[in-house]
């Protein structure tokens, strides 16, 4: 099973996440703020963790800089996934350590083929 976590202050965002990726194969665990993405990704250790920048604690940034921190972390694949779409922000987030960085507003399609391309094992849901 592929555990995804998603961590946005905005509860539509994480719906339609769960939505798009969450079936018997891909579970979806979310968090609300940074502090939380953190216990959440220390619980579960997750496979692919999608990080809002603007969350109510921690920014993203920081989140995503401490998870890669960690050596336990060193192969989560991480997504800032965020409004926050200036040049300076997708160069802060892939210095923090984001993998790839993917702005709202986004289609359930980029979602779905982001998500294959970083974790190219999770595309066995669309095999059956």
């Amino acid at each position: 099973m592929l555990t995804i976590l998603i961590a946005d202050d905005e509860p539509h965002v994480i719906d339609l996440v769960r939505l798009t990726l969450e079936d018997d194969r891909i579970d979806v665990i979310d968090a609300i703020d940074g502090e939380t993405a953190l216990a959440q990704a220390e619980a579960r250790r997750p496979d692919l963790i999608f990080l809002d920048v603007q969350l109510p604690d921690i920014s993203g940034f920081e989140v995503c800089a401490r998870l890669r921190s960690d050596r336990r972390f060193a192969e989560t694949k991480i997504v800032m996934l965020t409004a926050a779409a200036q040049e300076a922000d997708v160069a802060r987030g892939l210095a923090a350590g984001a993998n790839h960085y993917l702005t709202k507003p986004f289609s359930p399609v980029r979602l779905l083929s982001l998500v294959e391309s970083v974790a190219p094992h999770a595309s066995v849901w669309q095999r059956e």
